[in-house]
């Protein structure tokens, strides 16, 4: 088949007139930024999820992601570019479908695809000749062609010949203002020739700067590899917090004086633990994939220990400062948690520490309440049930909630913490964020 012939021109010219209908499905982090995006750039876009709460906020121009403004998404639906809605039936529609569901992790650290092959089977269902399916959810390298593939050939419909599979992994950065989706390259790559030129010109509409790699497996690890890259270097600057901290030695410090090298050191900080969907899961997909081919991954095995550990240093760290400052055990002891989220200046929290930390702490015996400005209530999250819809004690209140002491987990730039300070009670900083910002460490401790 001949880069043009039957049926990647039609498509290829759908692309280029702008008339072509792309379905993005899971409406989250990484789905609803892209479809706003495609609708954007001339696209008539189409967004699927199986929440139905979500897709009736989308319908009244009500935008539950930060990424997306509610007066484009306003605009975006009055002009008749989007709509949105929980009826499969309408990937028949579509002349590009994009998959952006999520990939977790068992109970056992393997990894969980059967959004991924749930989501192939609704696509099976319904695609016609011509189309493209691309799946951008993070995952570990083979999955497009070995999980992907099969599923979708179910139809009947022919990957290469009928249809056309790719795989472009989601950059996605929450709260970062400097990059968007239209912004970040994008690396892409399909399975063979005709699907790597099909996906090329989609994703060439909605992203300024495209980067083709030789084969779907190549893009899948690509993507796991920067976080890998992310996830072991943090696991290095928390071990070495650990040591540093034993020895009196301010490990910020350490490393802003070591970032004044202008080659061979690049800062990463330490922290209470990793959150966000990429860096505390991804890395065990590879660890996961390794077996099969009698390969362990030791290095990556111990990055995850090290900063899954690291909550539970943080607890041990405040239970020793209440000791002194207090002589109260944490059974005793009423602590403010400062930011749930996982991030600063966000509000998501998937697999946020600070989730981690307030279960320590409760299994503790301890009181425990939370100050973020941009979480107001603990949402539903795979794990920890049983912090579901606690609220957020508001700013004015802390000063009279009587707490002994304040764990500051995120470092939202909302958040007053000169006033924190003036409370003159023991603070555990996992941030810096009082010393940046200049303020008296007269009782802060950090770790």
């Amino acid at each position: 088949m001949t880069a043009t012939s039957p049926p990647l021109a039609p498509l290829l010219e759908k692309l280029d007139r702008r008339s072509a209908h792309v379905g993005v499905i899971g409406l989250g982090y990484v789905g609803l930024p892209l479809a706003v995006t495609c609708a954007q750039r001339g696209l008539h876009v189409t967004g699927f999820d199986i929440d139905p709460p979500k897709i009736d906020k989308l319908r009244n121009d009500d935008s539950y992601i930060d990424a997306v403004d509610p007066a484009e998404l306003r605009r975006l639906n009055t002009g008749g570019r989007t709509r949105w809605t929980s009826d499969f039936s309408a990937l028949a529609e579509m002349d590009v479908i994009v998959i952006c569901v999520p990939t977790p992790l068992s109970k056992n650290r393997d990894p969980d695809l059967s959004f991924v092959a749930t989501t192939a089977e609704t696509i099976a269902r319904y695609i016609r000749p011509g189309s493209l399916v691309v799946l951008e959810s993070t995952t570990y390298p083979g999955t497009t062609i070995e999980l992907l593939k099969p599923i979708l050939e179910k139809s009947g419909l022919v990957c290469g010949q009928d249809i056309f599979l790719g795989f472009s992994p989601e950059r996605e950065d929450p709260g970062n203002a400097s990059y968007r989706t239209a912004t970040i390259p994008k690396i892409v790559a399909g399975d063979g020739d005709d699907a790597r030129q099909a996906v090329t010109a989609f994703y060439r509409i909605a992203v300024d700067n495209v980067v083709p790699v030789s084969t779907t497996q190549t893009a899948e690890a690509v993507k796991i590899t920067e976080n890998i890259f992310r996830a072991v270097n943090i696991a290095l600057v928390n071990e070495l917090k650990v040591i540093f901290d034993a020895m009196g030695i301010d490990l910020w410090e350490v490393i802003d004086g070591a970032a004044t090298k202008p080659f061979g050191f690049m800062p990463f900080y330490p922290g209470p633990g990793l959150g966000g969907h990429c860096i505390p899961i991804d890395p065990f997909y590879l660890t996961w994939k390794a077996r099969e081919y009698d390969l362990t991954t030791r290095f990556i095995e111990l990055a995850g220990e090290i900063n899954s550990n690291m909550p539970q240093y943080v607890v041990s760290r405040l239970r020793e400062v209440l000791d002194r400052a207090t002589g109260k055990g944490l059974s005793q002891s009423h602590i403010l948690i400062v930011g749930m989220s996982y991030k600063k200046n966000v509000a998501d929290m998937r697999e946020s520490p600070s989730a981690r930390l307030m279960e320590l702490l409760l299994d503790q015996g301890a009181q425990v309440d939370f100050l973020d400005p941009h979480v107001a209530t603990i949402p539903p999250m795979r794990a920890y049930p049983q912090l579901l819809n606690r609220s957020a004690i508001a700013p004015d209140q802390v000063a009279a909630a009587g707490f002994d002491a304040i764990l500051i987990a995120t470092d939202h730039d909302a958040i007053d913490y000169a006033a924190l300070t003036a409370l003159n009670i023991p603070i555990i900083d996992t941030r810096n964020a009082i010393a940046r910002r200049d303020l008296a460490m007269d009782n802060v401790t950090k770790a």
